[in-house]
This record gives C-alpha cells, sequence and structure tokens, in this order.
C-alpha cells in the first residue's frame, strides 16, 4: 500500500518525536524503526528524514550529538528534548482527536459512497 504524501508528511513530526522518545537514535535506524511501525508500508529516506530532525534540532524538540557505533563508525545521535516531550504530548492528543473522528465516520459509513457519473 502507498501513503499519500500528505499523510506521511502530517504524520512525520509526532512519530519521529515517538520513536525518539522510546530511547536515543541515529538517522538509519530512525528509518528502520518507521518501516518496522507501518510494516514496511512507509519506507522513508534520508532526503526525508534529515530535514526533518535538522527542523526538530532547530526548534529545540532534539537534540544531536556524535558518537561512535560498535563498529567504529561515527553517527550523528538524536535524543527527544523535554520541549519534545511537550511537543510529542500536545500532538498525540490531536491525533486522538482526528483518530477518533474518523473511526466514527467511518464506522458509522462501513463502505465508501459510490461514485455518480459527473460528480468529481
Amino acid at each position: 500500500m502507498r501513503i499519500d504524501k500528505d499523510l506521511v508528511a502530517a504524520s512525520a513530526t509526532p512519530l519521529v518525536l515517538g520513536i525518539l522518545a522510546e530511547g536515543d537514535l541515529y538517522g538509519y535506524a530512525i528509518l528502520k524503526r518507521v518501516g518496522e511501525l507501518s510494516g514496511g508500508s512507509m519506507q522513508w529516506t534520508d532526503g526525508m528524514l534529515y530535514p526533518l530532525l535538522h527542523r526538530l534540532e532547530r526548534l529545540g524538540y532534539v537534540n544531536a550529538r556524535w558518537g561512535t557505533s560498535d563498529a567504529g563508525r561515527r553517527r550523528k545521535h538524536y535524543a527527544i528534548t523535554e520541549t519534545g516531550r511537550e511537543a510529542l504530548a500536545e500532538r498525540q492528543q490531536q491525533w486522538t482527536v482526528v483518530a477518533d473522528a474518523l473511526r466514527q465516520v467511518w464506522h458509522a459509513s462501513p463502505t465508501p459512497p459510490a461514485v455518480t457519473e459527473g460528480w468529481a
């Protein structure tokens, strides 16, 4: 299944903050975790993740520090800040409202309405 880019963009910040709330990670590990959490449906690229991480860092939601992997490679590790945790809590509340509204609509109308010719 392909996830619409608008939905990916809207969910990117709370998803990354939620992943970092589990513990500090470097970029590639974040990409892998997104794939795992989505059952492989969301395959982000470096070109999407790193601008987001830099924006989150500018906003004060994450801190970055250089470290060394077990294999001896230098990697930038990202950690959520207290400000980031507050932003995540706010986003969780917002997404809960959206998800509840969608659930109500979908349960009230289990099948999508038929498309009528001439209506677009």
